[in-house]
């Protein structure tokens, strides 16, 4: 390890336990032509890096990225993670960068390809620098990598000992991306504030508190910014925007820990990737996670809050282009089976949604799930409607 593998980090001691955040990257390099300066301070980390990404994205970063490295007269190589950020992907990484003998990774792409590069150098600690090419997810920044099926299909998360050493954030790269993936991106950075207020807004701890302030703080920015963003890729409300979801979320998983990182909204993103086949990409599914976390306090406790949230929630998906109900995911002719899958998966006994502060019920889930754009409570006919169904002979085989 080198003098730069100093992430922020903070320790706090109760009487009865230590608590251990990874908070942020050790360096955050940010703005437009940023790759084609990053060659320095990659330097530093080693002299022998192992380029990890996707075929697409190594395609657009690599024509700027390898003139920097060769610069600096670095010896490196690239390694596909496809399929997924798998087990199959994580082995064949692994060997790769052992025969190359990689003393860092480089990780360039979108959210699964980060997480890929930053478990690789987690496992054979090694320093890790990431470079988004999206807006799509804070992943760039996290000390957490999502582990998935070869098919897709979530399977766990890795806590890391550390965020990454270097996060480079070049708005020009970003660019490139479809629109679609900032979509997104705006739609797992706003769940923030959906999910730490939920499970952590009446928390007395300083760090907590702080997390769920900067949600609430997040949650402002993208619905004041997000519609004049789009219109105008590349502009300063754009680069605005780009940095709430690349960047601002990652701090507000960093500060307060797992406990405001995720809840119902992730939980149900987990649970469609095993019966999506890749029309919706990431954000998408927690984006209409959110409705279905805010649907399921309006169905348990009658929290009029959260209904007014929802119907706020619908309008600015309406506006910017994110989905709101399962038919927006391509899951139009989604069966009874395939909907309870998903439920059961979301309510593993591991599962995020356990932080809510009430037990959800596989038919409540369920209920909720088909009524994300419900004009008002109708508790009663949605819940009733999925436990006749779930309980009968009807359920599609």
């Amino acid at each position: 390890m080198t003098s730069e593998n100093s992430n922020i980090a903070l320790s706090t001691q109760t009487s009865s336990t230590i608590l251990s955040l990874s908070i942020a990257p050790a360096k955050v390099i940010r703005g437009s032509g940023a790759l084609a300066s990053a060659g320095e301070y990659i330097a530093r980390f080693g002299s022998r890096p192992l380029i990890v990404g996707g075929k697409h994205s190594l395609s657009v970063v690599e024509p700027t990225l390898l003139p920097v490295l060769t610069e600096k007269q670095l010896h490196f190589a690239s390694s596909n993670y496809a399929p997924d950020c798998s087990e199959t992907s994580l082995k064949s990484l692994r060997k790769s960068a052992k025969e190359h003998k990689a003393d860092v990774i480089i990780g360039v792409g979108g959210g699964k390809a980060l997480d890929a590069a930053k478990l690789i150098g987690h496992q054979l600690q090694l320093n890790v620098v990431t470079i988004p090419t999206s807006g799509a997810t804070c992943a760039a920044w996290t000390a957490l990598s999502n582990v998935y099926s070869d098919e897709g299909a979530f399977l766990y998360d890795v806590g890391l000992e550390r965020c990454p050493d270097l996060l480079v954030l070049d708005y020009d790269l970003v660019q490139t991306a479809p629109q679609r993936t900032l979509v997104a991106g705006i739609g797992d950075a706003i769940a923030k504030w959906y999910e730490a207020s939920v499970s952590s807004g009446h928390s007395q701890q300083t760090f907590i508190i702080a997390a769920v302030q900067q949600a609430r703080v997040l949650r402002d920015i993208l619905f004041q910014k997000s519609a004049a963003a789009l219109k105008t890729p590349g502009s300063e409300e754009w680069r605005e925007v780009v940095d709430a979801t690349v960047l601002l979320a990652g701090v507000i998983g960093g500060i307060g820990g797992a406990q405001c990182r995720t809840v119902a909204a992730h939980a149900v993103h987990n649970g469609l990737t095993h019966i999506c086949s890749g029309e919706s990409i990431h954000g998408e599914k927690v984006a209409y996670g959110i409705l279905v976390q805010l649907r399921l306090e309006e169905m348990l406790q009658g929290n009029l809050l959260a209904a007014t949230a929802r119907q706020q929630l619908l309008k600015f998906y309406a506006e910017v282009g994110l989905p709101q109900k399962l038919s927006d995911l391509g899951l139009g002719d989604i069966t009874l089976v395939e909907l309870q899958k998903a439920a059961e998966i979301a309510l593993a006994p591991k599962s995020d949604i356990h932080r809510l502060p009430f037990k959800v019920a596989l038919e409540q889930l369920m209920a909720a799930m088909v009524s994300t754009t419900a004009p008002s409570d109708g508790r009663d006919s949605t819940n009733n409607w999925v436990t006749s169904r779930v309980m009968s002979d009807e359920v599609e085989q």
